[in-house]
């Protein structure tokens, strides 16, 4: 059969499940959330996440950056290094990486057939839960000897939780998916201090006094050593520019301090870089302050931040809450102090837009409002009465494409920003889009 057919079935089959990133977040509130299916199919599969060390990274905003760190400086160190994360932006293989590189669509149609008559074993198992078992089939049988796993949701009940880790990482926690994991920060940490094992290390970025008590806590209870950077592991800004950045290290792990070069831009990244380093070296998996520095300049993760072009510019980032946005907006003050934006937006029904324009609202000068292809989109209308409230002005447009051409136009006309944030389905599409534009340009 020829591939892409075979692979256009495979995730046919695994979107047959119970998908729950598409599914409406009063239905997330009601999920059935248990490990109980996770550890019976692992067992079944003679156990694959048992055969190499795991990183283990949950977290509200930067669990992503901080995985594509660790993972970079294990290829550095010359591990054959697997990545779990997610969504994929642009492909689902992305979700499964080793050595940088996702899976080829050949792998996962195989991974697929191989997996397919354990799952008719056992009732209920969810898309992400199928997807994360292919996970540790894939690392185990494709030569990884050390991986980073991405927590998908919260932490406790997340189908990535049925490891024993050699470290878990907690980066920085905010306010998300509340209808499932509670709408205080306290509550928000429990779940996220799911992932501490006992006597399993922990380290965690920075975070509010309410959040951290809990995560002392429960590290206190498991009996698991706690390292929180910013205090056990401090670090500086050296500098930055659009080319990266340097940041300095200073920590029990070493009587000198360390710079680190990143190319991953914005003052949160910096934060994220000291943790992804706290992190390796708390791991015990050998390896050495220079295999780290390597790795880190090298990392590529993309839609943060992600300047595709500088002058006029356009920038696809993924923040999609309250906090993120804050974020978004101080690495626009850093780079781009004297211009504004266009800002191309949707949202999933269930974030707090009104924060998120709010706290982008001094640098915007017109929101182009649009929807990507998923079920939990939220209506245009919506969006724009809720621009309204936040006195700015907007335009609805659809397909994404013309929300992309639209935004390029205005900005060809007086040099601002074009900017993609507020939901990683619309980044994806105006990243698709993008590449098509530049493409068939060249052509011409």
């Amino acid at each position: 059969m020829d591939i892409e057919l075979a692979y256009n079935k495979a995730l046919d089959y695994l979107y047959s499940f119970v998908d729950y990133s598409l599914k409406h977040s009063s239905e997330l509130a009601k999920a059935d959330f248990n490990l109980d299916r996770m550890f019976a199919l692992m067992e079944s599969l003679g156990n694959p996440q048992k055969k190499y060390p795991i990183i283990h990274v949950a977290g509200t905003k930067g669990k992503g950056s901080v995985s594509a760190l660790c993972a970079s400086a294990l290829k550095a160190a010359g591990y054959t290094a697997g990545l779990y994360t997610s969504p994929h932006l642009l492909d689902y293989c992305e979700r499964i990486q080793i050595n940088g590189e996702p899976i080829s669509h050949e792998q996962l149609v195989d991974l697929v057939e191989e997996i397919k008559p354990y799952v008719a074993e056992i009732e209920k198992l969810t898309t992400f839960e199928i997807t994360t078992a292919l996970a540790f089939m894939a690392f185990a049988k494709y030569g990884v000897n050390a991986a980073v796993f991405e927590v998908g949701l919260g932490g406790r009940l997340d189908a990535t939780n049925i490891v024993i880790p050699k470290v878990s990482v907690i980066t920085s926690l905010s306010y998300d998916h509340m209808a499932v994991l509670g709408n205080t920060l306290a509550l928000i940490a429990g779940e996220k201090a799911g992932i501490i094992k006992p006597g399993v290390p922990v380290v965690s970025s920075p975070q509010t006094d309410e959040a951290l008590e809990v995560l002392e806590r429960v590290a206190k209870l498991k009996n698991a050593s706690f390292t929180l950077v910013g205090q056990d592991t401090k670090f500086e800004l050296i500098n930055s520019s659009l080319d990266g950045q340097t940041l300095r290290i200073s920590s029990d792990f070493r009587p000198s301090t360390l710079d680190l070069q990143i190319p991953l831009l914005g003052n949160h990244q910096i934060e994220n870089a000291a943790t992804a380093y706290a992190a390796l070296k708390v791991s015990g998996i050998p390896i050495t302050d220079e295999q780290i520095q390597k790795g880190f300049s090298q990392v590529q993760w993309r839609a943060r931040f992600e300047v595709a072009r500088r002058d006029p510019p356009v920038i696809f980032d993924s923040a999609h809450n309250q906090d993120s946005f804050a974020k978004l907006s101080e690495t626009l003050q850093t780079y781009f102090p004297d211009q504004m934006v266009y800002l191309i937006f949707g949202a999933s029904e269930d974030k707090n837009i009104p924060g998120m324009f709010a706290e982008l609202k001094p640098k915007i000068r017109k929101i182009i409002i649009t929807r990507a292809d998923h079920p939990r989109a939220l209506e245009m209308e919506q969006i724009q009465e809720l621009a309204e409230q936040a006195g700015a002005e907007s335009e609805a447009i659809i397909p994404v494409s013309d929300a992309l051409v639209r935004a390029l136009e205005l900005s060809s006309k007086d040099g601002s920003i074009v900017l993609s944030a507020g939901s990683m389905f619309v980044t994806a599409e105006v990243m698709k889009e993008w590449k098509v534009l530049n493409e068939s340009t060249q052509l011409e």
